[in-house]
């Protein structure tokens, strides 16, 4: 589980390709956390997808993708020298700034348009018109592992309004348009839809209001 708030930026050193995936080595910026910080095993978002921490050495820390996680996400697009969002897992008792993030990529969206507004920026994503159901104004949205609030939802698209700060500190300030990221809805969003959709069973909350028996 994450929140979104992404700790800093790093750097792909090497891309393997293996027979059922992708190896990735990944070195964290000096402002970011250090990978002797980390153990083997640990989980880590790197631009919004949840990945487990297989080795670890002086050139980073090492990676495995699989082929549903590369077809699924922007992964698949890196090359050495892309550069990657991280966030480690949450810890207990820590606070909890964003939402809650599963690195559970949902799909991939397009940078459609930006519009400079002094250091602002206000960003719009194009998406399948589907995910878009699951989406409201001034609700939450992971944008490669960045927690954003919705500012505006159309029918395939949706616009957020970032900050300096944000623009700074991860890969958006980065981004072009046509680029790919990666979008993780939010969870609860898609529990909501699957209970008034019905479907699961005979559950005793399939209906607004109703009480358990």
């Amino acid at each position: 589980m994450f929140t979104g708030l992404v700790e800093g930026q790093a750097t792909v050193r090497v891309l393997k390709k293996e027979s059922a995936g992708l190896r990735l080595t990944i070195a964290p910026d000096r402002d970011c956390f250090l990978s002797a910080d980390m153990s083997v095993g640990d989980s880590i978002s790197v631009c919004g997808c949840c990945l487990t921490v297989v080795r670890i050495s002086d050139d980073g820390m090492d990676f495995e993708a699989g082929d549903e996680t590369l077809s699924k996400t922007n992964l698949g697009d890196l090359v050495e020298g892309s550069r990657v969002n991280l966030e480690r897992s949450l810890a207990v008792g820590a606070r909890l700034g964003g939402h809650f993030v599963q690195g559970h990529v949902d799909g991939v969206a397009t940078v459609d348009s930006i519009d400079r507004n002094d250091e602002w920026v206000d960003m719009w994503f194009r998406l399948p018109a589907e995910m878009t159901q699951l989406m409201v104004p001034k609700g939450s949205i992971a944008v490669d592992g960045i927690s954003l609030t919705l500012v505006n939802v159309e029918s395939d698209r949706f616009s957020v309004a970032l900050i300096p700060h944000t623009l700074e500190i991860t890969t958006l300030g980065q981004r072009a348009v046509g680029g790919r990221v990666n979008i993780e809805l939010d969870v609860l969003g898609k529990y909501v839809a699957k209970l008034l959709s019905g479907e699961g069973g005979h559950s005793p909350y399939n209906h607004i209001g109703g009480t358990a028996k």
